[in-house]
């Protein structure tokens, strides 16, 4: 696949999410397959306004390409916004986000609100694309609700004002993450555009991600949640679309020793107390599925030191097998 000067092969991309993709998590995901990832989304405002702890998200990890991600409904503020993130990250390339469900986001026009808006959400693509060298790309849905499905005419639009990729989760705003993904639909945005297309939602192991490959027929894939404390599903996922044997999930002590490294590069990046506030929600993840772990789920929910996270480390791997 290319993205204008950028070439990759089988792209599999962990997809931004807020609070969950930061520095340590996307440099933990692209050791372990994932061939692109993009920043936690960043408001075009608060960038402009030189907001330090916005400016924080974009930090690049490395063993991948990588996109900032951001977000507004101001062709001009996006555009400049753009350009400041690409120099606070020195990033591959710009994502703009018009698919964020959330009311607080989507309700003020940004995010999926830009799919009520067609017409501004081009002009947005366009000013960007005329502020930056990089690549312009935009992850969005298939529309506000299932009486208002345009995704077509929207990437369509999309592909004339300059994006150079395009990503369609298959919900609409109104079902968040709930039902069933549409890939028929995304299906069909694949047939009709030029520029490459990014297929996401319900990709979960290898399995789906070959099925929705070939329902899709898409260029590239995003996995989004299934990576909570799973990031080797990128490691198994890469290995069945290059056709090789599908990796086991390493055992459990292994998988705790990748999660302290993540809390490891998280109190690099932003220093023990936020590392292990956000390590308790993480952490938890990677015990889903794991029997007889309520004990340690509980002493992970009060973690407030590194030396508690090292403490629980060590007794999951005594304790549990």
């Amino acid at each position: 696949m290319r993205i204008r000067e950028l070439e990759i092969e089988n792209p599999l991309i962990l997809g931004p999410m807020a609070g969950v993709t930061d520095w340590a998590f996307r440099t933990v995901c692209a050791e372990l397959g994932a061939n692109i990832t993009v920043t936690e989304m960043v408001s075009s405002r608060a960038l402009v306004y030189k907001d330090k702890k916005s400016a924080a998200l974009l930090k690049k990890n490395q063993g991948s390409l990588c996109g900032a991600q951001i977000f507004g409904n101001d062709p001009a503020i996006m555009a400049e916004a753009a350009v400041l993130a690409l120099e606070i990250s020195q990033c591959d390339f710009i994502d703009i986000n018009m698919g964020c469900p959330m009311p607080k986001i989507a309700n003020s026009g940004d995010g999926c609100g830009l799919m009520r808006t067609p017409e501004l959400a081009g002009n947005i693509v366009t000013a960007v694309r005329n502020a930056v060298h990089v690549p312009v790309t935009v992850k969005c849905r298939l529309g506000w609700d299932k009486g208002s499905v345009n995704v077509l005419d929207f990437a369509a639009r999309m592909e004339d004002s300059g994006a150079d990729m395009l990503t369609v989760h298959g919900r609409t705003r109104s079902m968040l993450y709930s039902g069933v993904a549409d890939w028929d639909m995304i299906a069909k945005v694949k047939r009709q555009c030029s520029i490459p297309v990014i297929a996401n939602g319900d990709i979960v192991d290898p399995e789906t991600a070959l099925r929705c490959r070939k329902w899709t027929g898409a260029d590239g894939l995003m996995i989004g949640r299934a990576t909570f404390g799973n990031p080797w599903v990128f490691s198994q996922v890469s290995a069945a679309m290059a056709g090789m044997p599908i990796p086991e999930r390493p055992p459990l002590s292994q998988r705790v020793d990748v999660a302290v490294r993540q809390f490891e590069l998280a109190y690099e990046d932003k220093g023990e107390h936020v590392a292990c506030l956000e390590a308790r929600k993480h952490f938890a993840w990677y015990l889903r599925g794991v029997a007889y772990a309520n004990y340690y789920k509980e002493k992970i929910s009060a973690i407030k030191s590194m030396e508690d996270v090292y403490s629980i480390a060590e007794g999951i791997r005594r304790d549990l097998k």
